[in-house]
């Protein structure tokens, strides 16, 4: 199999397609395709995804520009900054993101199974035939009309088949679908699926089992920390004409935009107010027109502080300035005189403007992401702190 290498950020790059893979890629979405002007002949770019991408013998690596240790603090402090703040997962710089997920999950995996399975008490309901635990009357009556057996029984089973051997192995079979990985790394995965076989395999659609640490799994809390890490992101297969298409990515765009608001809430914690992250407002008085500011920031019930995180500026054609029309219709909405836009620097200018006619100042700070954890941190702080600063 061919692979091509595109970085996020990079130029375009011109490869030579047919129109059966061109438009399989373009139906999958992660890519960015533009057809140039001698035939079968496309420029290509990951534009804000990261990940694997398979197709007709093609594999393109999309990789991120920030160091894989980076981009996996930042998606895992936006989940659990408790955890993320203080833990770190030791990762091979030079794989793709697929595969570093990989090989860090089946290390912790195994790790934490070395051990045995975890077991737990989980509620059971069942039809059986003879009497365990209690009887769920209403059902008995509802289902049975009177009749004796079966018997609609509740009752605690201490069992392998919990949330947390659940989430593993829910991570597990995510990761054995992704195309391109190594013989190796196959291998590991299969053999813990195969430690996890009494385990309930995970179903398309369900929600995602939940799990809350405790003294019981703490030698399990790094596997499934990574676990919840792995199933964010978008994995897909599906048929286009006669190919296959396959992939597994994350947006550069969403893991920002959760981090910066995650890390504004706790960085705002120390004051006296409330944070909103997705905070769902409408602009017109008639509540037709919704929007949703990615962080508002509210004391005495008025919002004082309003934020968007913005890994690239939005233009539009047409709107260039998208990203500031935006963000005066929340200040102007909202009430608040200062409008914060938040960008990842490389992608943006820190800079401020000042509107015409309402004195709203809408103000663009870069954010630095290619630094240690704690530094990163410690600019989310100043930069908490100065939008406190402005609040009036």
């Amino acid at each position: 199999m061919s692979a091509l290498i595109l970085r996020e950020g990079d130029q375009p790059r011109r490869v030579e397609l047919s129109q059966a893979v061109a438009e399989a890629l373009s139906r999958a979405g992660g890519l960015q395709l533009v057809q140039t002007s001698q035939p079968g002949w496309w420029e290509m770019s990951s534009g804000t995804n990261v990940g694997v991408v398979t197709v007709g013998g093609l594999q393109i690596i999309l990789q991120p520009k920030l160091p894989i240790q980076r981009l996996v603090f930042l998606m895992g402090y936006a989940r659990q900054p408790a955890f993320w703040r203080d833990h770190s997962v030791s990762l091979d710089p030079a794989a793709d993101v697929p595969e570093v997920l990989a090989h860090a999950f089946v290390r912790l995996a195994t790790r934490a199974l070395d051990q045995g399975l975890l077991k737990g008490y989980q509620t059971v309901e069942e039809s059986l035939s003879v009497l365990r635990g209690r009887i769920r009357e209403a059902d008995q009556v509802r289902r049975h009309w009177g009749r004796a057996i079966p018997l609609e029984v509740r009752y605690d089973d201490f069992t392998v088949d919990i949330p947390e051997n659940q989430l593993l192995l829910a991570a597990t079979e995510r990761l054995l679908r992704i195309p391109g990985l190594q013989r190796g790394l196959r291998a590991g995965l299969q053999r813990l699926r195969l430690l996890l076989a009494d385990v309930t395999a995970p179903v398309s659609g369900q929600t995602r089992p939940r799990w809350t640490a405790t003294r019981l799994n703490t030698r399990y809390v790094p596997a499934l920390e990574l676990a919840e890490l792995i199933l964010d992101g978008r994995s897909f297969e599906q048929r286009v004409g006669e190919l296959t298409v396959s992939g597994y990515l994350f947006n550069m765009a969403t893991i920002f935009e959760d981090f910066v608001t995650v890390a504004l809430r706790e960085a705002l914690t120390p004051h006296e107010g409330r944070s909103s992250l997705q905070h769902r407002h409408h602009l017109d008085v008639a509540d037709l027109v919704p929007i949703r500011p990615d962080f508002v920031w509210s004391k005495d019930g008025r919002p004082r502080i309003v934020a968007d995180a913005k890994y690239k500026a939005e233009k539009p054609s047409g709107f260039p300035q998208a990203d500031l029309y935006q963000m005066l219709a929340y200040c102007t909405t909202l009430g608040v005189p200062i409008g914060h836009l938040v960008y990842a620097r490389g992608n943006e200018d820190a800079r401020e403007h000042v509107v015409r006619g309402s004195g709203v100042r809408l103000v663009a700070h870069a954010l630095e992401l290619d630094a240690p954890p704690a530094a990163v941190l410690g600019h989310i702080g100043a930069l908490a702190q100065v939008m406190i600063d402005g609040v009036v």
